[in-house]
């Protein structure tokens, strides 16, 4: 069983930038996938950003040049570097990790993140 805790939400103006982290409570080594997901108030929950085993790294197109995600093997801990940030933007962001086989899915609590315009 692995623990997600994400943190560095917040409330920050259109342009500004956040950095979220992702801290795991064990190990990253062993998962094939790990990003990020974000779901704003009536709407389904939708990809940001993640690293795929390999490290090849998919972007939505909705931010890409703007999000950089990142990880800390050291740290088992993934980042989300969030730049350039608009109101649609604004919505919880969560941590997910993957292992193909056996199967492991878990995610953080979610962490939100609120753009004004």
């Amino acid at each position: 069983q692995v623990q997600l805790v994400e943190s560095g939400g917040g409330l920050v103006q259109a342009g500004g930038s956040l950095r979220l982290s992702c801290a795991a409570s064990g190990s990253i080594f062993r998962f094939n996938v790990m990003g990020w997901y974000r779901q704003a108030p009536g709407k389904q929950r939708e990809l940001v950003a993640t690293f795929t085993w390999g490290g090849s790294t998919v972007y939505a197109d909705s931010v890409k040049g703007r999000f950089t995600i990142s990880k800390d093997n050291a740290k088992n801990t993934v980042y989300l570097q969030m730049n350039s940030l608009k109101p649609e933007d604004t919505a919880v962001y969560y941590c997910n990790v993957v292992r193909w086989v056996p199967r492991e899915d878990y995610w953080g609590q979610g962490t939100q993140v609120t753009v004004s315009s």
